[in-house]
């Protein structure tokens, strides 16, 4: 057999030819400017890579004049990404002209365009390549896949996101490569095209661009002389052209032009020291005349970007002479290599400002001659520029620093007769079948591929080349599917290598065999090339232009500028057929390949795989496993050759084609052999190509029925029932004929016939592996045939013994052995690994569910992958070992190796595996299963396909995970455990981690179409679903609406009296639609907050703002009313604010979630400039929610030059709250322009509004919250007491400047109390206490006193501080620097004073802002019940405010100031009450405020209102309303909605429009986002709240003297989303769900539970310790809050949907609210007949798995052919209610395969013993420790499959082996025995083996069963053995009694023993 190897005709079939067409051809015939392409007529343009370099395609487009034909080219590759990612696809990249076109396609489906472009000039060159992206400053970034586009003059990048970018070129490129870091471009050389007399310094020629928008930096290279140490240089070698780049591993290979070699380098990063060698080079630096040419360089950059024509470069005139260095000392020898630094700075940054300039594409950019000789020896400069010497001021010469760098790996050995176009035309790197790699280069010159083999070194860190070998060819192409490379050798002949090892000649069917075969000699590898040196072939020289007169040149002058013709024997020319024959191949891609014909036509052809069924791919794999690597490559050549013979054999004979090709390797003579003869073939089995033999006749032939009666089906069946029962004879397979032939044997010469153990055992492992697999079932059976002849022959009696007990019935019929030779025995050597005992994987199973101590099972890494993970399972989970899967899988299990490295994906599992332990250490066993299985990618899916007894206690780990799982497990384990609702969860946390996602996590219903018709009232984009379960009864959200709506005229209704003139009339209704006007300008402030975050725009159309209707309709007639017709007085600019509030309140629908840009901001600016005050509060509210960071800084400076007013205080808040805290500098800046105390004193006064610098206060305020920043803290201090200037500056409305001021020192040290770290100097509580009782003003210190030094004209303040200005400010900066401190002493200054004296110095309006001051400041002190409340009320005013008395208990206290101090405190201790407990709905706070508003709406109505003042009594009552939405904010409260629609509804007297403001926020914050949003009580949410609950309202809507309007909506920074939607995960529509929440432990109560019907709102996550959603209705889920809130945040915003999955059988709650319609609640006592009667019907409602409704219908219905199968519809009905009740339908298919099972022991009708092994592991898993304690648990749960049904199988099977016993004894005794057995009864004797546990006869062969022998002997001698009890106590009769030797001779037959 041996000959097998020599060089054979073996022919190999390609299959499928077809036409080839490049895709992007046809597509660009549709292209606008198809016309003048012609591309019908176009020739395939040459390769990508040339003969030579420059003359490539690339070289010869940039020499074509536009007048010639445009040219194409294309580029494939294997599909990446995208969306076909799971189909094997294509990818093509077609150029012509202007035009470059990506399109997909794949096998099944026709290429369609991805992407197509159009550039403005010529492309040169279209590109593939990746960018990294570093993700914030870690290690590993982002790809991004580009399309690179090579112009002239820049290259254009588009990545597959949709990111254009374009990069100018300073320089012509000749050809730009991709790489792993980015792109390479080499610089187009002309000097080497005509040398240059005089020596220069060379410039780089290779450089790299990491991002389209990083710049080009030069690359440097590391080279390793021998002597010397390594050099770092640029590369700036002109000879050196790129030939090839690779990704992985990262290499170049270059070919240097003079010396006519190739290099491989490695490409890395380059490292720190390199960078400093090559920038910090110090002779560079020394010579002067270096520094000249720098700079002129430079500038000549500069000047160049200026001009416009680049072929005038003034630079080409002058020289520079410094060719004899003076300077130089003579130690600095002269840098012949290393190019100048200062040529550097020819790179730098000068091509910026100019990218349109056409100068870029001039080459004289970077071909300057620096050196001419001087005769002098000094340098002169002379220069026609100016440019030159304005640039010695300020030299430019900063260097680019290198990216990149290239070490050298591999050099070309020197030859003695090199050729001058040697250059690789084509390089690819490719690896053998072994995983071998090698760098292949084809040398077309010579007609040579050479490849150079490279391994990686053991510490994966660089390379190693090892050896050259030469292969003549033409042409080749690598298939990197198949691990091959096809070789077009130079007679004609395409030839299949893999690696170096030739495969055989490739036969395409259609195209004519060329007809010379010249049999080229088989390739050796060698290192010296000169072994192999093919004949300088010279003959094919004189032919000269032969080709013209015969046409047959073997290759047409299509290859390049090239017109030599390659050399090729003369007898190829003269013999070869005149016709088409290949010319080259092509666009390799997965195992498909281009071949291009002579005559231009291309077809594609595809080589087939090495095997398509499974098996035999596994056992390849595991053959070349455990095969030295040249024997396993020389078998898969064989095994190839033999697949894919042309007429080959179809699918189902593959396996047989395998066995027989795997024997005859091992020396087995397969036509001999009895069972391998009758293998059905349809191929050949010769390795010589031999016709398809005809069939004699389609009608059959005696043959057929000899192979019918001598296969092993009959053989099974003719033992059978029909045979007896029909009373026929058996027919006898004829013996076969040649009886008296030698013995079989081996061959021993044969090349696997050494290794036939290692072969046996690795196949064997395959064997156990498939048989966790029930999909593989059958490739079991096929596999066993040729196991149980290999044991034969190796005389191997466990493994025949055990092979016999999987498949009794099937090996019985094999007897045949092969005699293996005694003397070649010595070569047969049977591995380290071989073990005697066959590992059995249900074996060892089985022992751990038993709990005995297991030995670790052998596998093989990468092949029994499914074996290793159902090992390390059960000892995770069944033995309980917590390290197994990390630390300890050597336990468990053994790696079988044949001595190769360790694999490198095995590292990475180990690593990964690792890393799982420490991500759940306290975990239970069941949780780290799952988590882990879920690592390894196990999914469902492979589940099912595990047998049932396997899989149980996987299923069981699951069912239990399902039941209680960890709310924050990845989405891989929640589809493991089957919870779709926490999958789902988890998919939105991928997607929202991976980018923030457009839209909500869900798309819940907007309302229909009808609605939003109307008139658009800025509420229609509510989500109506959501509100209408939580406020169902009723219709408050309509009332709300109508309540805020101002887009529709107000009704008018003025009753005309008799006495009334029209014209009077008329202006009454005027004044009357004034009053109303007030409310509806200040209803979009309300409005604003109740559609918060509600909307998501589309980047299409404009944000659609509501307008505001100020106009009127009377009654009866429906008359309009304007204000506009003259005849009242209507105030100026009545609506400047009112619109601007619009604008917030329509900016603020937008939610943070949506995609807003910086051009979408811009494109909402109103053309008209009425409507720039809603711009202007657009833009504030998009500060609110985030998006106006993505305002580009352009924009925003281009608003604020424009100087309107509203738009700068719009612009200046909404930027400050976007960047809240984060100290950002840019803001900084922006604010401190337009305060004029943070600019320099002797800068510019600028005109900035009053109302401006306000914003801009509370802006610093904002940015610096929380940061205690010293520098503003102190400015601020000093603004809340600025004076009033001399020139009635700072005059007017001083109130809200210092307010803000105050409020933004108070924001700047937030909380920071008595900590002020660098502040004590300041003394920032005395002096705000010294603002706030007044005092003697203390002299300006700091940088702006000279501005205060004159007194202002206007005012006369004194040298007193004029409290009325500073006190609000510094209260409340007081209350935000000591909030929560809970400080006494500061407390204290704020009480309020006790007697009458001191109370007549203050503002009633004060005492309010003290108390409230001081109750923030004493936080812990507020109680939600009015004695708290009027606690605070000093003494004083308690004693006489009681009900108001008239008279006064002393004469010298005036009883008006008392009321009002007591109303305003009152208020105040209100206020705190409603900050306390903002956002909690406290029933005690709500129910204490509303009694004091109602208190207050009495005083309001009674007489006594004149005492306080009506004004006074307003405001009290506005701000305890407000404390009372604060309260319920967000939970929509009946009884406040009615407080708020009453005070809506008062528009007379005195209800000015800062009251409708108050009320109208009160019900905004009510119904906060529409209920999905509620206030905080966060320090900063608290800051937020003072600025914008202020307790003065503006008097009229133009009205900023006291506060500015704008900071109202500042309360939205306080808004946290906290309301918990569940949504049903079937239906994806919100539903009802049962929570219980637990509140931790505080000082008030204990940890309490409390249950909430959600959705609904969470109260505050810090106090909160979990959330649980309850049973019984949805599966449970518990949020775990004390391990973080993190996951729960995340939750609430996005839209606070909570995933929830309804439970079997059950109803929402919407539909059956008590629980009583439940199918489950109908049979309460489960133990009932009625659960009989279970209807298959009812089955809908409770799953809607297709499969399980099927099942009931057509298992569980009684039908017409089943009536005496009533038992079984029962069981079967029993079984599938079982199944969806306890909601595991997964288990049904386990219950019908134990069902099915037992039925068939009971009918002896089993002939495999798998579903025998698959009860027992059942059986023992009911048994084993781990269900044993759980069941001992008080709530523990049993085992998945109930209670019932287990026994009574377990019984049957017990019974039927049992009865089998009595009768059949003494079958088993012979087997015991060792002696000859009935074989009838075989079948059932394997199945008794197996379910007893009983070992192997040969194991009990030493015990010998003598009669004396007593039960005790029996025990100790089978328990040894491991038999377990029960089957002993089963055998011991048997055993026991006495036999009588002729009985047993009759029952048996005679038959040679096993």
């Amino acid at each position: 057999m041996s000959n097998v190897y020599e060089e054979r005709a073996t022919m190999i079939a390609a299959g499928e030819l077809q036409e080839f067409v490049p895709f992007g051809r046809e597509h660009c015939k549709n292209h606008p400017n198809a016309v003048n392409l012609q591309l019908r007529q176009l020739q395939p343009a040459s390769e990508l890579w040339s003969s030579d370099g420059a003359a490539g395609l690339v070289g010869s487009l940039r020499e074509v004049t536009l007048q010639e034909k445009e040219r194409e080219s294309w580029q494939l590759r294997k599909g990446a990404g995208g969306e076909m990612d799971e189909v094997e696809h294509e990818e093509e990249l077609y150029v012509a002209g202007n035009m470059v076109i990506w399109s997909r396609g794949s096998k099944n489906q026709a290429s369609h365009v991805y992407k197509a472009f159009t550039v403005d000039s010529p492309v040169l060159q279209a590109l593939w390549c990746h960018f990294d992206v570093p993700q914030n400053k870690k290690e590993q970034g982002n790809v991004e896949q580009t399309v690179c586009i090579v112009q002239s003059t820049c290259v254009n990048v588009h990545s597959v996101t949709g990111k254009d970018f374009i990069s100018p070129l300073p320089f012509q490129v000749s050809t730009v490569w991709p790489t792993k870091f980015g792109l390479l471009f080499e610089r187009n050389n002309p000097a080497s095209d005509f040398p240059q007399s005089p020596p220069r310094e060379p410039l780089p020629t290779i450089f790299s661009m990491l991002h389209p928008l990083d710049e080009i930096a030069p690359v440097v290279c590391r080279s390793t002389g021998l002597f010397e140490a390594a050099r770092v240089q640029y590369v700036t070698d002109s000879t050196l052209r790129i030939v090839f780049t690779s990704l992985e591993p990262s290499i170049i290979m270059t070919y240097d032009t003079v010396q006519y070699m190739h290099t491989i380098w490695a490409l890395r990063k380059v490292t720190k020291e390199e960078q400093s060698m090559v920038l910090k080079n110090p002779e560079q630096i020394a010579t002067p005349q270096n520094l000249v040419a720098t700079i002129s360089l430079t500038a000549h950059l500069r000047q160049v970007s200026k001009m416009d024509s680049p072929s005038a470069s003034p630079f080409q005139s002058y020289s520079l002479h410094n060719q004899s260095r003076v300077t130089s000392s003579p130690g600095l020898h002269s840098r012949s290599h290393s190019p100048s630094i200062s040529n550097m700075a020819a790179l730098s940054r000068s091509h910026s400002p100019a990218i349109g300039v056409p100068s870029f594409s001039g080459a004289q950019r970077f071909n300057m001659s620096f050196h001419t000789p001087s005769p002098k020896g000094h340098s002169t400069c002379h220069s026609p520029n100016s440019t030159l010497n304005e640039s010695f001021l300020a030299p430019e010469t900063e260097p680019i620093v290198p990216e990149l760098c290239m070490e050298q790996l591999w050099a070309e050995p020197a030859s003695s007769h090199r050729e001058k176009t040697c250059q690789a035309s084509k390089v690819f790197i490719t690896s053998d079948l072994c995983d071998h790699k090698f760098l292949c280069f084809l040398v077309e010159s010579q007609q040579q591929l050479k490849c150079v083999k490279f391994i990686e070194s053991n510490d994966l860190s660089q390379l190693i080349f090892v050896s050259v070998t030469t292969i003549a060819a033409k042409d080749a192409a690598p298939l990197e599917n198949i691990d091959a490379m096809l070789v077009l050798e130079s007679n004609g002949c395409l030839v299949l290598y893999t690696g170096i090892s030739r495969v055989g000649k490739v036969f395409i069917p259609g195209l004519p065999a060329p007809s010379l075969s010249l049999s080229n000699p088989m390739p050796r590898p060698s290192t010296p090339l000169e072994s192999i040196s093919t004949p300088a072939r010279s003959l094919g020289r004189h032919l000269g232009r032969l080709d013209e007169v015969v046409m047959l040149s073997p290759v047409p002058e299509l290859r390049g500028a090239s017109k030599h013709h390659e050399s090729s024997l003369l007898e190829d020319c003269t013999f070869q057929q005149i016709g088409t024959y290949i010319h080259s191949l092509r666009d390799a891609v997965h195992n498909r390949v281009t071949l291009e014909m002579s005559n231009g036509q291309m077809l594609r052809i595809n080589i087939p795989e090495i095997a398509t069924s499974e098996l035999v791919k596994k056992c390849l794999l595991a053959i070349k496993f455990i095969l030295p690597k040249e024997t396993a490559v020389k078998v898969l050549i064989k095994w190839y050759n033999i697949h894919n013979a042309p007429g080959g054999p179809s699918l189902h004979s593959e396996w047989n084609l395998f066995v027989t090709c795997l024997m005859t390797l091992m020396g087995y003579n397969t036509e001999r052999l009895g069972w391998t003869r009758n293998l059905d073939f349809e191929g050949s089995l010769s390795p010589v190509i031999a016709p398809k033999k005809p069939r004699p006749s389609e009608m059959g032939s005696d043959d057929d029925w000899e192979y019918q009666l001598s296969s092993d089906y009959h053989q099974q069946l003719e033992s059978r029932l029909l045979a007896s029962t029909l009373f026929l004879d058996p027919v006898e397979a004829p013996p076969p004929s040649d009886d008296a032939s030698p013995p079989l044997s081996l061959d021993p010469s044969a090349l696997l016939f050494g290794h036939i153990p290692a072969v046996f055992f690795v196949l064997h492992l395959v064997y156990e592996e498939l048989k966790l697999d029930k999909l593989m079932r059958k490739g079991t059976r096929s596999l066993v045939v040729l196991l149980q002849q290999l044991a034969r022959d190796l005389q191997l009696e466990e493994y025949i013994d055990f092979y016999w007990r999987d498949y009794p019935s099937f090996i019985k019929t094999f007897k045949e052995a092969c005699v293996i030779d005694q003397a070649q025995i010595g070569q047969v050597t049977r591995p380290s690994f071989f073990t005697s005992e066959p590992p059995c994987v249900f074996r060892w199973l089985s022992s751990c569910l038993k709990g005995e101590v297991v030995s670790p099972f052998p596998y093989l890494p990468g092949i029994c992958e499914r074996t290793k993970l159902l090992v390390l399972s059960f000892a995770l989970y069944i033995v309980g070992d917590d390290n197994a899967v990390s630390s300890e899988v050597s336990k468990y299990l053994v790696k079988i190796s044949a001595g190769q490295k360790k694999n490198l994906n095995e590292q990475a599992t180990n690593k990964r595996l690792s890393g799982l332990k420490s991500s759940a250490p306290n975990s239970s066993l069941v949780e780290k299963l799952v988590i882990w299985l879920a690592s390894a990618d196990f999914t469902l899916k492979d589940l099912e396909s595990v047998p049932f007894g396997v899989a149980l206690p996987i299923r069981d780990a699951i069912y239990q995970c399902r039941e209680q799982p960890s709310s924050d497990w990845s989405e891989d384990v929640c589809m493991l455990i089957g919870r779709q609702d926490l999958t789902k969860q988890a998919h939105e946390f991928t997607l929202a981690k991976g980018k923030s996602t457009v839209g909500q996590g869900i798309t819940l219903d907007m309302p229909s179409a009808t609605e939003a018709e109307e008139e658009d009232d800025g509420m229609n984009d509510m989500n109506h679903e959501v509100m209408s379960l939580i406020w169902s009864q009723d219709l408050r959200v309509q009332e709300v609406r109508r309540l805020l709506q101002s887009s529709r005229p107000a009704r008018v209704n003025v009753v005309h009296l008799p006495e009334v003139s029209d014209h009077e009339y008329i202006e009454e209704k005027e004044n009357k639609l004034l009053q109303l006007c007030q409310r509806t300008m200040a209803l979009p402030v309300g409005r604003g907050l109740f559609t918060l975050f509600s909307y998501h725009p589309v980047p299409t159309e404009p944000l659609p703002v509501p307008k505001l209707n100020l106009t009127g309709r009377a009654p009866p007639r429906n008359t309009t009313v304007d204000l506009n017709s003259g005849n009242i007085d209507v105030p100026p600019n009545m609506t400047s604010w009112s619109s601007f509030h619009n604008g917030v309140a329509a900016g603020l629908k937008i939610a943070p979630a949506s995609q807003v840009d910086s051009a979408w901001i811009a494109y909402n600016k109103p053309k008209n400039s009425e409507l720039a005050n809603e711009y202007a509060g657009f833009l504030m509210a998009l500060g609110l929610n985030g998006h106006l960071t993505k305002l580009a800084t352009l924009n925003i400076h281009d608003y604020l030059t424009k100087g309107h007013e509203m738009t700068s205080i719009g612009l200046l808040l909404g930027v400050s709250a976007a960047k809240l805290g984060t100290m950002d500098m840019s803001i900084t800046r922006l604010l401190s322009i337009h305060i004029p105390a943070l600019l320099p004193p002797t800068s510019t006064e600028l005109d900035v509004p009053h109302n401006v610098q306000v914003a801009a206060v509370v802006g610093i305020g904002l940015v610096y919250q929380g940061t205690g920043h010293r520098h503003n803290a102190e400015v601020l201090l000093a603004e809340i007491g600025r004076p009033p200037g001399p020139e009635m500056e700072y005059c007017t409305d001083r109130e809200s400047y210092s307010l803000a001021a105050g409020l933004a020192l108070g924001m700047v040290c937030l909380g920071h109390g008595s900590n002020l770290t660098g502040m004590s100097d300041l003394n920032v509580p005395e002096q705000l206490y010294q603002y706030m009782v007044g005092g003697h003003r203390r002299s300006h210190t700091g940088i702006n006193r000279e501005k205060h030094k004159s007194p202002s004209y206007q005012i006369k303040e004194g040298d007193t501080i004029n409290v009325d200005v500073t006190c609000p400010g510094a209260t409340l900066a007081l209350a935000m620097i000591y909030l929560k401190t809970n400080n006494r002493s500061i407390a204290d200054w704020l009480r309020a004073p006790d007697t009458m004296f001191l109370l007549d110095f203050i503002k009633p309006e004060f005492l309010l802002l003290r108390t409230l001051a001081r109750c923030l400041i004493m936080w812990e002190e507020i109680l939600p019940n009015s004695e708290w409340i009027n606690s605070n009320v000093p003494q004083i005013i308690q004693e006489n405010i009681v009900f108001h008395e008239e008279t006064p208990s002393s004469e010298d206290l005036n009883m008006e100031t008392l009321a009002q101090a007591h109303d305003y405190i009152i208020a105040g201790a209100c206020m705190a009450v409603g900050f306390r407990f903002a956002g909690s709905a406290n029933s005690d706070a709500f129910e204490c405020l509303y009694k004091f508003a109602r208190t207050f709406m009495q005083c309001l109505s009674a007489s006594t209102a004149t005492v306080t003042g009506h004004y006074n009594l307003q405001t009290c009552l506005s701000m305890v309303l407000l404390s009372l939405s604060m309260v319920m904010a967000g939970s929509g409260n009946l009884k406040v909605l009615q407080l708020c629609r009453f005070l809506h509804k008062k528009t007379s007297g005195e209800m000015n429009y800062g009251f409708h403001m108050a009320h109208h926020m009160a019900l905004g914050l009510l119904f906060l986002g529409g209920g999905r949003y509620t206030l905080s009580t966060s320090n900063s949410a608290i800051a937020a709240l003072l600025c914008a609950l202020y307790p003065h309202f503006p008097a009229h809507s133009t009205d900023n003297r006291y506060h500015l309007q704008a900071l109202r909506h500042l309360c939205v920074l306080a808004a946290e989303p906290r309301l918990l939607v569940p949504v049903d995960v079937d239906s994806n529509k919100p539903c009802y769900a049962l929570l219980e929440v637990t509140y931790l432990e505080t000082q008030w109560y204990e940890e309490t539970t409390v249950e909430l019907m959600a959705p609904t709102v969470l109260p505050e996550l810090n106090l909160l310790k979990q959330i649980k959603i309850k049973g019984p209705r949805y599966w449970e889920l518990v949020i775990d809050i004390s391990k973080g809130t993190q996951h729960l945040q995340s939750i609430l915003s996005r839209d606070g949907v909570l995933y929830v999955k309804l439970r079997a059988g059950q109803l929402p709650y919407k539909d059956d609210p008590q629980g009583w319609q439940s199918l489950l609640a109908q049979n309460v006592n489960h133990r009932n007949p009625e659960v009989r009667s279970f209807k298959p019907e009812a089955i809908s409602a409770f799953t809607s798995d297709a499969a399980l409704v099927s099942f009931a219908e057509y298992f569980c219905k009684p039908a017409e052919n089943l009536k005496h199968k009533h038992d079984v519809l029962a069981l079967f009905s029993a079984i599938l209610y079982e199944c969806v009740t306890q909601e595991n339908p997964e288990m049904l298919p386990t219950y019908m395969a134990i069902d099915q099972a037992v039925r068939r022991l009971e009918k002896q009708e089993m002939c495999e013993t798998f579903e025998l092994w698959q009860i027992k592991l059942v059986l023992e898993f009911c048994s084993c420790r781990v269900l044993q304690e759980r069941l001992k648990e008080p709530q523990g749960k049993g085992l998945l499959l109930s209670s019932e049904f287990l026994p009574i199988m377990k019984c049957s099977a017990d019974n039927s082996l049992d009865q089998w016993l009595n009768v059949h004894g003494d079958v088993l005794r012979a087997y015991m025995q060792g002696q000859p057995h009935n074989e009838a009864e075989t079948n059932m004797l394997a199945c008794l083996l197996v379910y007893h546990s009983i070992p192997s006869c040969a194991k009990m062969a030493g015990l010998d069963f003598d009669a004396s022998m007593s039960f005790a002997d029996l025990l100790l001698k089978f328990t040894q053995l491991g038999v377990p009890v029960c089957a002993l106590l089963r055998l011991a009769p048997l055993l026991l009694k006495p036999t009588s030797d002729d009985a047993s001779s009759n029952t048996m037959s005679c038959y040679p023993p096993f």
